[in-house]
């Protein structure tokens, strides 16, 4: 069966942020159908907004396939970041946020994604990271929360939270690491061409 991956879209969003792990779930499945023919794909991707269109950072538009009231359930929810100011202050987006996650079995947030995370009260005082530039705001904003820095990603078990923009690339390597094996994960990265930055650090990771 399919693990439906959920990642959220709104004006602002920070392009790589959404379609960084956009390509690494839908290029996951697609190797995992090469190396296993006939087989179910791994993960079922689609994004969620508001409203469509959404005007990423910098003006790229984008076509949500869900809105916040009719999105399926999510069994991996992605939070990415960017400007986060529209849906910091809107309550209709912190209310899904917070209700997905709920019943999801992983959440993950991209860069400022996890200012996202914390003001819908998905974390509160879990470790957590976020872009470099943020996280002296991250601590001022949400000061119970275990804000890590100089890592590429940190693994709270069932919320993971990555460090800015390409950070999330790597992160949702993880993810499909820890949901679908190493070699699915590893072979993925080479589809995409990508050196794959893994933390090194086994506080980031959960206990096996």
């Amino acid at each position: 069966m399919s693990l439906r991956v959920l990642i959220l879209a709104y004006d602002g969003v920070e392009a790589l942020d959404f379609a960084g792990p956009f390509e690494v779930f839908t290029t996951a499945s697609r190797v995992s159908q090469r190396m296993q023919p006939g087989t179910a794909a791994p993960f079922e991707v689609a994004s969620v907004a508001q409203a469509s269109p959404v005007q990423a950072r910098a003006g790229l538009r984008l076509l949500a396939d869900h809105t916040l009231e009719d999105s399926p359930k999510a069994d991996v929810l992605i939070v990415p970041g960017g400007v986060v100011d529209v849906p910091m202050a809107c309550p209709d987006t912190l209310r899904w946020i917070a209700k997905s996650a709920a019943g999801a079995q992983l959440v993950a947030s991209v860069c400022t994604g996890a200012f996202l995370l914390a003001k819908s009260g998905v974390v509160t005082r879990e470790a957590v990271t976020t872009h470099w530039e943020d996280i002296a705001d991250l601590r001022a904003q949400f000061p119970r929360l275990d804000v890590r820095e100089g890592v590429r990603w940190v693994d709270s078990g069932r919320v993971v939270s990555s460090a800015g923009i390409s950070a999330g690339i790597d992160m949702s390597l993880h993810l499909v690491e820890r949901l679908a094996g190493r070699e699915l994960a590893e072979r993925t990265a080479r589809q995409m061409d990508y050196a794959w930055t893994r933390n090194n650090n086994s506080n980031n990771s959960p206990s096996a």
